[in-house]
């Protein structure tokens, strides 16, 4: 798969449970900090949105665990972004340990943007994404 952004990171030994294996939770935080940093990459600053009263929130997530990464783990994540309808969208991430290359984690995550009122709107910074 051909991926819009790609970001490393390591884990580190206090994500790890008592078995020695990144705990399942972790994974969540790894997946919204690369969807920030692809944002970012892009000119979309997730703080000036929020100060703006617009949030993206997070409405599904589909996490399918392939294997586990260890303390010390090089990996990467790699995401690509899709428009699902006018006001949702969705995150494909992949997970790959680093020294091999195998997929560890695939993810869909779905979501959608908040005006003030807490209702959903279509975004048009956002849609500039998907035509990539």
């Amino acid at each position: 798969m051909n991926y819009t952004h790609r970001l490393e990171f390591k884990v580190r030994d206090y994500e790890c449970d008592m078995q020695g294996l990144v705990n399942n939770s972790i994974y969540q935080n790894y997946l919204e900090h690369a969807r920030h940093e692809f944002l970012i990459s892009k000119g979309i600053n997730f703080s000036e949105m929020v100060a703006n009263k617009i949030n993206l929130v997070v409405v599904r997530a589909e996490l399918d665990y392939r294997d586990s990464l260890k303390s010390g783990d090089s990996f990467e994540i790699s995401s690509n972004i899709k428009q699902i309808t006018k006001v949702r969208f969705e995150f494909l991430q992949d997970i790959y340990r680093k020294n091999d290359s195998k997929l560890m984690l695939q993810a869909k995550i779905m979501g959608t943007s908040l005006n003030e009122r807490g209702r959903p709107f279509q975004l048009d910074v956002l849609s500039r994404l998907f035509d990539e």
